[in-house]
């Protein structure tokens, strides 16, 4: 889905897992098991898209309290350490998207990070890929206390922006994200390849 409005966005906003970076719970399930009393798939089951960690991305327990639930849960021997490096060490760089962002950013173009996420993988993603340093400003479901697609964490990116409606291009991966954003008005791209997302924006003027 992308607007039709004629005058080029004035800020580039992405969603950061499957967008920029790609990610894969089952690395921190193999090795999260492997000092634990529990199945590599039941402890992936346990910290992807389950209750706890929703209840960690928007904010309402914190890293020493994740950690402390999962080890009570999956029996995991270590520290608070070796976990946080088992659990946020799943990540790649997306390329052309790290290029993509680059060329914007050489261009004058304000990007944004948008991202439903955690502390422990912002941390690690911060030492590790330099680009992720390279943005306006970031809206973060943990520091939000809310996650996409709550309209609150929207509004917080329109005031950390100053930007409304087609002033701001909006992509990410889920369906139901990409919506809420097209329903405030923002121009908005369901990415599900890199070409296909440069394509979109070059469409709207933009100097991808």
């Amino acid at each position: 889905m992308v607007s039709t409005d004629k005058k080029s966005p004035e800020a580039v906003v992405f969603d950061l897992g499957k967008v920029l970076v790609d990610f894969d719970y089952s690395i921190a399930g193999r090795r999260i098991a492997a000092r634990s009393s529990m199945s590599a798939e039941e402890v992936q089951g346990m910290i992807d898209h389950a209750p706890l960690l929703f209840r960690y991305e928007t904010g309402l327990i914190n890293r020493a309290q994740f950690f402390a639930e999962v080890t009570r849960v999956t029996g995991f021997v270590g520290t608070l350490e070796e976990f946080s490096q088992f659990f946020a060490d799943i990540f790649t760089p997306i390329p052309e998207m790290v290029e993509l962002h680059a060329r914007l950013r050489a261009k004058g173009v304000s990007t944004f990070i948008f991202s439903n996420t955690n502390d422990l993988a912002i941390s690690h993603i911060r030492a590790n890929f330099p680009f992720f340093s390279r943005f306006d400003g970031y809206v973060l479901s943990y520091e939000e206390r809310a996650m996409k697609p709550d309209a609150r964490i929207y509004a917080a990116v329109e005031r950390l922006t100053g930007l409304r409606q087609s002033q701001l291009v909006y992509l990410d991966d889920r369906p139901e994200n990409a919506q809420a954003g097209a329903e405030r008005g923002w121009r908005v791209i369901q990415h599900h390849t890199p070409s296909v997302s440069i394509a979109a924006l070059q469409s709207l003027g933009l100097p991808a």
